[in-house]
């Protein structure tokens, strides 16, 4: 874990927690290289100007990310957070100085096992933006476990499928892989997925009452790739389409980056 090239200090750290101001990405490296590693860079910029109205150089970031995974050859998740220890929670508005700290944790196997999902009607604040304000996120996903799911699928007040908590959906229909038309972050993965497909992707509304026609759905991070959905509510979907198959075999095939 370090800030800026250091160690964190306990006061630095406490500003994060306590404040809770500031955005990140998460991408899986392996051999210090990442899918889609200008993407993620691209989001830190972005977003950057979003929450602090300041630039980000992604060269830097590059050159911390490069310290923290130097001695590991595994594959890890690496968190980049990008937050200013000297704001205060009365004072958001005061000019920033945007921090980068960088921490890493085991990346978790891959494929992951299919998931099950419970639906609930809620909207993450900027939704378009990574931040870390992921309170209500967590709860509803908190809710969903203990209802015996694996995680939320957030819908709107219609019944509009949106996003999963930390991830991304798609359902499969017809061979075609459909993303929802909805106010969603959109993740690196499913923009990369979207990239690679030779056939045209589909983005357009989807309801929960569709999902008993469509041929199967699957999540999609940066963290575990590609993982199909078993169940949403009470509708069971197919887990051993071929099209899952072969859209994570799309994903595993695209040329990481060097970091």
């Amino acid at each position: 874990m370090e800030l800026n090239g250091s160690p964190i200090s306990q006061s630095e750290l406490a500003a994060l927690g306590l404040v809770g101001y500031g955005h990140f990405t998460s991408m899986r490296v392996k051999n210090r290289a990442v899918r889609g590693l200008s993407q993620h860079m691209d989001r830190l910029t972005r977003d950057c100007r979003t929450v602090f109205d300041a630039e980000l150089d992604p060269e830097r970031v590059r050159h911390l990310i490069r310290r923290v995974v130097a001695d590991t050859d595994t594959a890890v998740v690496v968190r980049i957070t990008v937050f200013d220890p000297h704001i205060a929670l009365g004072r958001p508005g005061a000019d920033a100085d945007p921090q980068i700290l960088v921490t890493w944790r085991e990346a978790p196997a891959v494929p992951q096992a299919p998931m099950t999902l419970r639906s609930a009607v809620y909207t993450r604040d900027l939704p378009k933006t990574k931040h870390v304000g992921l309170f209500g996120a967590l709860y509803q996903r908190r809710l969903a476990q203990r209802d015996g799911a694996d995680d939320v699928l957030f819908t709107n007040a219609d019944g509009t499928i949106t996003e999963i908590a930390t991830s991304n959906i798609g359902v499969i229909s017809g061979g075609q892989l459909i993303w929802p038309q909805a106010e969603v972050l959109p993740g690196i993965t499913m923009r990369l997925l979207s990239q690679t497909l030779d056939e045209e992707v589909v983005v357009k509304p989807i309801t929960l009452a569709e999902l008993p026609h469509v041929d199967a759905a699957v999540a999609t991070n940066a963290a575990v790739g590609v993982r199909a959905i078993a169940r949403i509510d009470d509708i069971d979907l197919p887990i051993d389409h071929e099209m899952i198959e072969r859209l994570r075999a799309e994903y595993e095939s695209i040329p990481p980056q060097r970091i």
